[in-house]
């Protein structure tokens, strides 16, 4: 088959790190399909524009997969450019796929919906399988977040998209298990049948893991020293992310063994070391970013790894969690410490860790591991990698393959 990934996002992970619908590409390749990847030109989080030359559209191959990409708007942050940038990616896709020939399968991602609608009206047009793959809930995130409110003019609009987009799919694939919760809510199950969707969560490229886990280490003596029991976050440390708490949770554990290490960078990093000094928070280290390939050495190190979130948003996930730093974090083998309460949970499905209603439960958490026969902790370790390997992309990539021969 001759598919198409779109997704505005969609850059090569060496500029941006999600690599979802890279993966995707990498197995069906190897299945023997044809995979190209139409994404924005430009990557999100930063100053890059992967054209600066005023041409329209460029494409190339980056270890085998093929990208194109379509110039947009440059932005930062989330007001009107980006908001242009998302609609501009739409409305010059046509134009752009008109350069290929006809695929077989089209596979649409949102966010945005914009791109998503344009992906499978595409497909129709085409006459190709049309799938809507949902990452995000737009515009339900709107309104979670507390951006506008259920009944803004805005809101309503995306809501008539976003069921448009499950009518016209040929089929529907969530990133999280409670996809169909949420169609039910909406009212929608009359004309959305519960057999047009799907369940694929985000995941980790095994083999590309454990490759990097033994090529790229990193050394610090934390994790270097047996001494130190080491609680490891990953990831961003913005406003979103509520690290302050973690702060306050860290203040509460008194075992002088225990160390919060922290990787990642953010807009929040530098408040958050001052307040670490002013208040002599001494279990609390801040390592700084590093990038992808030396997150598996980290985290395969740790004694317990972290997914803390925050209040915001926190209604979506009683339709599921799919937060990338989970998978890796069952890669690394080590039990998981999530203080995001959520229906359809991975953590709890797979019992690969300790699942918290509120981050005040933090200290008695750890403690709890602290305390775990050697066995009962090797056993959280391995349900950890069963974990892993559910939800491995090369198994992943299978069940999407599964979606798009799908016939009736």
């Amino acid at each position: 088959m001759d598919i198409w990934l779109i997704n505005h996002y969609a850059v090569p992970p060496k500029y941006y790190p999600l690599a979802r619908q890279t993966c995707f590409a990498r197995y069906l390749m190897a299945m023997g399909h044809t995979v190209t990847i139409f994404a924005a030109s430009t990557v999100h989080n930063s100053n890059m524009n992967l054209i600066t030359d005023g041409a329209p559209w460029r494409d190339e191959v980056v270890d085998g997969v093929h990208y194109v990409y379509i110039r947009c708007m440059d932005y930062q942050g989330n007001g009107l450019k980006r908001i242009y940038n998302i609609c501009e990616f739409a409305w010059k896709l046509p134009g752009v796929c008109r350069k290929f020939p006809r695929p077989d399968a089209i596979v649409a991602t949102s966010m945005p919906p914009t791109s998503c609608a344009m992906g499978i009206h595409l497909a129709r047009k085409y006459g190709c399988r049309g799938v809507a793959e949902i990452a995000d809930l737009w515009p339900e995130s709107i309104v979670a977040y507390g951006i506008a409110g259920p009944r803004n003019p805005a809101v309503l609009a995306l809501r008539r998209l976003e069921k448009w987009i499950y009518e016209k799919a040929d089929d529907v694939v969530f990133t999280c298990e409670g996809g169909y919760d949420y169609i039910v809510e909406q009212g929608w199950e009359g004309r959305i049948p519960r057999a047009k969707i799907h369940y694929i969560n985000n995941g980790v490229d095994l083999a590309v893991f454990d490759e990097n886990r033994a090529r790229y280490t990193v050394q610090d003596p934390d994790l270097e020293d047996p001494s130190v029991f080491k609680v490891v976050y990953t990831g961003s440390i913005r406003k979103v992310n509520h690290l302050g708490l973690l702060l306050d949770a860290a203040k509460e554990v008194t075992d002088p063994r225990v160390k919060f290490l922290i990787w990642g960078d953010g807009d929040q990093r530098a408040a958050l070391e001052q307040r670490v000094r002013e208040e002599e928070i001494s279990n609390v280290v801040f390592k700084g970013k590093v990038e992808k390939k030396y997150i598996p050495s980290i985290v395969s190190r740790a004694d317990i790894n972290l997914i803390h979130g925050g209040d915001q948003g926190k209604e979506l996930f009683r339709f599921g969690i799919s937060p990338n730093k989970m998978f890796d974090c069952f890669a690394a083998g080590r039990p998981i410490l999530m203080d995001v309460p959520a229906k359809y949970n991975p953590v709890e499905q797979f019992q690969a860790g300790i699942c918290l209603s509120s981050v005040s439960e933090i200290p008695a958490a750890i403690r709890q591991i602290q305390v775990l026969s050697p066995q009962a902790y090797e056993s959280l370790c391995g349900n950890a990698r069963k974990a892993a390997a559910r939800f491995d992309f090369r198994v992943l990539t299978q069940e999407l393959m599964e979606i798009l021969e799908k016939r009736g």
